[in-house]
């Protein structure tokens, strides 16, 4: 028998198309099978939740985190975001570090995320391909996944100087950054050539698994997801990518307000944030909340990020609230958190917006939430209940992973 859950009477917003007063959503076996008004009719046998008087979105899209890598309260037992032993990491995966018991993930909840990109930290000039995955349901985190290859994550700027430069070695500087890069795509490329001989030939051939990652990325497989801040590293960045030709995507971007032209003349979109920090190194002099709009103006396609855990990931629309604030219009910073991370990471078929076809990852807000006093009621991953009313009203629970096996708590 189908399962099907049907949410109505709310104020529907399915971002990538007009608001629907009274609207109806119908999510079956996980996936949406129809959205309208109060006419649309209701399945026999549907489970029906009344959202009379509440906002109706699609689940957030957190483009950039560290989600179950970098565990919230852990300290350093918790940390596995970054493999700080070699500059080109493109053979580490951030999925094999991901704890899905991390606080974050209730915390995901709360702040209406349902999925997240999971990415390796900056600390390497090249650290690793990074996942994406759904934000609860699963008894272990390859249940969660949403798409295991979306890209790989590079830095450039402060953080790799600093650490290979602590040490002595290369690179230590942004000219040794950017060489770094340079030969590994270079001996992907090489790789990736000699691979095709031998299969043309039908020879063995030895795997790479780094090499593999490197030529993934070249083949238009893989985006690139570079970590920088200040102009000249985003310059950087888009000069490198048109050497090669990979699909750039700037992340951070603090300073991309100065060259937003040059990015929407070339369409390379900007994953921007976290906003809720401090200027803590000199690449950050001039972090300012207000540039998101001055980048959106410019005609980029822009994506609000906390990097969880620097700014926890329940904050999120608090970031887009303030950016709306400092001048991005509202509609703007609703695809930031929705449809716009969603199309920039290739992962629009899923999730992103309240669609056919797309995944049943419904939200229940109590009002608008980019309104401050507004708070999520209900969240529902591929129409599966996640986050739901408890016993007083005015506290959500998470459905905890033990109630499948009937369970009251892991304990005995």
């Amino acid at each position: 028998m189908a399962r099907i859950l049907a949410v109505t009477g709310g104020h529907l917003v399915p971002v990538s198309s007009a608001p629907i007063p009274g609207g109806t959503v119908i999510v079956t076996d996980g996936v949406i099978t129809a959205i309208g008004g109060p006419e649309t009719p209701v399945p026999e046998g549907a489970h029906v939740v009344d959202a009379s008087g509440r906002w109706v979105l699609p689940g957030f899209v957190e483009s950039h985190g560290h989600l179950g890598v970098h565990e919230d309260g852990e300290g350093w037992s918790g940390e596995d975001t970054n493999e700080m032993t070699d500059p080109n990491g493109a053979r580490f995966r951030a999925l094999d570090g991901i704890d899905i018991e991390e606080v974050g993930f209730r915390d995901a909840l709360r702040g209406g995320v349902t999925t997240a990109v999971v990415k390796p930290g900056s600390g390497n000039p090249i650290g690793g391909r990074t996942v994406a995955i759904k934000t609860w349901g699963g008894r272990t985190v390859d249940e969660q996944i949403l798409a295991a290859d979306v890209s790989v994550k590079s830095a450039l700027g402060e953080n790799p100087k600093r650490v290979y430069g602590d040490r002595k070695q290369t690179p230590s500087t942004r000219l040794g950054v950017a060489s770094v890069l340079r030969e590994a795509f270079v001996a992907a490329r090489t790789y990736a050539d000699k691979r095709a001989a031998a299969a043309e030939k039908e020879e063995p051939f030895e795997r790479d698994l780094g090499k593999e990652t490197l030529a993934a990325v070249l083949a238009g497989e893989l985006v690139w997801d570079q970590h920088c801040h200040r102009h000249d590293d985003i310059a950087t960045a888009i000069r490198i990518a048109e050497e090669f030709g990979y699909t750039l995507v700037v992340n951070h971007g603090t300073e991309a307000h100065k060259i937003a032209d040059v990015l929407a003349e070339k369409q390379i979109p900007v994953i921007f944030g976290p906003m809720l920090t401090s200027r803590s190194k000199v690449e950050l002099r001039d972090r300012a909340i207000g540039n998101l709009a001055l980048i959106a103006e410019a005609g980029v396609k822009v994506a609000i990020t906390t990097d969880h855990p620097v700014v926890p990931i329940d904050h999120i629309r608090l970031q887009a609230i303030l950016a709306v604030r400092e001048g991005l219009p509202a509609a703007t910073a609703l695809q930031a958190l929705t449809t716009n991370p969603a199309e920039i990471l290739r992962l629009d078929e899923r999730v992103g917006a309240l669609e056919v076809g797309r995944d049943g990852d419904v939200v229940v807000w109590s009002d608008d939430p980019l309104a401050v006093d507004s708070h999520v009621e209900r969240v529902f991953i591929e129409g599966r209940a996640v986050y739901e009313p408890g016993t007083d009203a005015a506290s959500p629970r998470v459905v905890e992973r033990w109630e499948r096996f009937g369970r009251s708590s892991w304990a005995r």
